[in-house]
């Protein structure tokens, strides 16, 4: 997937996919830091929510596969009770998700800081070498400041890191489109 594409129809909708996404993200990132607590919150309930949805449907596997699998009916009741704590008292649930969030930025961070050095002597290397220091700064702010600061800091880092990896995506789309322009030139 980050190799660069050698096939015209690839590079054509790489470039297409990757601007599009690039500009969401760049628009959501940008909402995200203007009302962070509001993004914590939404990103508490939305994982509350698919805690709830994944043990109902795991309770109606169990139900039509083996009733009496008290594994199954455990998984859902695990689900269900842990997702209903999230929705019902999303402050500690930013929290864990605080933590969470800090284990991944230091993992994005080493993540493009292979792929930046996998890419290095193709042009745009060293945009993914940025889009790690950034992670690896977030994730650095956000232990120091932890748990304290979550309310808003989830927020904020979520809505930076969306923000970057906007800029990213965007700026790839466009070094796609380029490299497709010359091959056109070319025939």
């Amino acid at each position: 997937m980050w190799n660069y594409p050698q096939e015209e129809d690839l590079i054509k909708r790489f470039s297409k996919h990757a601007t599009t996404a690039g500009i969401i993200f760049i628009a959501l990132g940008f909402l995200g830091m203007l009302f962070p607590a509001f993004l914590s919150l939404a990103t508490v309930y939305l994982i509350g929510w698919l805690f709830v949805f994944g043990g109902v449907l795991i309770g109606y596997f169990t139900y039509i596969t083996d009733r009496s699998e008290w594994l199954g009916w455990l998984k859902t009741f695990i689900l269900v009770l842990t997702g209903l704590l999230l929705v019902i008292h999303p402050l500690p649930g930013i929290a864990a998700i605080g933590l969470l969030l800090a284990i991944y930025l230091f993992m994005d961070a080493f993540g493009s800081g292979a792929i930046a050095f996998s890419m290095k002597p193709a042009k745009g290397w060293w945009l993914w070498l940025v889009n790690g220091a950034f992670s690896l700064i977030l994730a650095i702010i956000f232990i120091v400041g932890w748990p304290f600061s979550s309310v808003w800091l989830v927020g904020l880092f979520i809505g930076i890191s969306l923000f970057f990896d906007g800029i990213l995506l965007f700026s790839m789309g466009r070094f796609m489109k380029d490299i497709d322009d010359n091959l056109e030139d070319r025939e």
